[in-house]
């Protein structure tokens, strides 16, 4: 897709990753309309692109969600793409993880992606795109992260079904799967205390191939053995 004058909504835009990419695709001439849960946070964020959209979402509710989606469409230009990047991480033993905490984080990262998606599949026309931050979990699970791998494979399982409808349509759909990430993200868990993890990669060398993907009409950009990103045109 040409980002140059795209409407592309990012839900998340208040994060590390979401602000990154919200200013990697507005450098290439991309229209960003913010998606965040804190209103103060989505206000400072939005500072740096005046005219941009801002709505209101809890990824612990479904039809905000939608809203979300709906609202950024009814703006002049339409909506030409819906990135999500946000998500929340637990760590800890598989049975010591307690009930809450797994559906907690299926309700994050798995049915509220799954809401924003639904409905921009419904008002979305041929040449759109669709794009969701999975991690490079979702095909390589971790030991002390079962439910948070979980939870990802569970997501790009469900772009992956997607995919295969929306092809007829014209849409694509693109999951991503970036290594960990120097965000600080693994602070922030809902539980747990984050085991030692190497180095992690500099958030601006993913978002700047998010966008390449983007620009590409990939379906895939994930993270190679030896680190190096990978883009996909077509899904395995």
């Amino acid at each position: 897709m040409n980002l140059n004058g795209a409407r592309v909504l990012v839900a998340g835009a208040t994060g590390v990753l979401g602000q990154a990419l919200t200013a990697e695709l507005a450098g290439r001439g991309a229209r960003p309309a913010l998606a965040g849960r804190d209103p103060a946070r989505l206000a400072r964020a939005a500072q740096a692109y005046p005219d941009a959209p801002t709505l209101l979402f809890d990824a612990y509710d479904p039809a905000s969600c939608a809203r979300a989606v709906h609202g950024a469409a009814a703006e002049p230009g339409g909506l030409d793409a819906v990135v999500t990047a946000f998500g929340s991480v637990a760590f800890g033993r598989a049975q010591e993880t307690g009930d809450e905490i797994a559906e907690y984080l299926m309700a994050v990262n798995v049915l509220a992606p799954a809401a924003f998606f639904r409905a921009a599949l419904a008002v979305m026309e041929p040449g759109s795109l669709i794009a969701a931050v999975t991690g490079v979990v979702a095909e390589r699970p971790q030991p002390g992260m079962a439910d948070y791998s979980a939870s990802k494979a569970a997501l790009s399982a469900w772009l992956g079904a997607a995919r295969r409808e929306a092809r007829s349509a014209g849409i694509r759909v693109l999951d991503i799967r970036p290594g960990h990430l120097d965000t600080g993200f693994a602070d922030r868990s809902v539980a747990g205390t984050a085991p030692p993890m190497p180095e992690g990669g500099d958030p601006r060398q993913v978002v700047a191939a998010v966008a390449d993907a983007m620009e590409a009409d990939a379906e895939l950009l994930r993270t190679a053995a030896d680190g190096t990103l990978l883009v996909e045109r077509r899904a395995r």
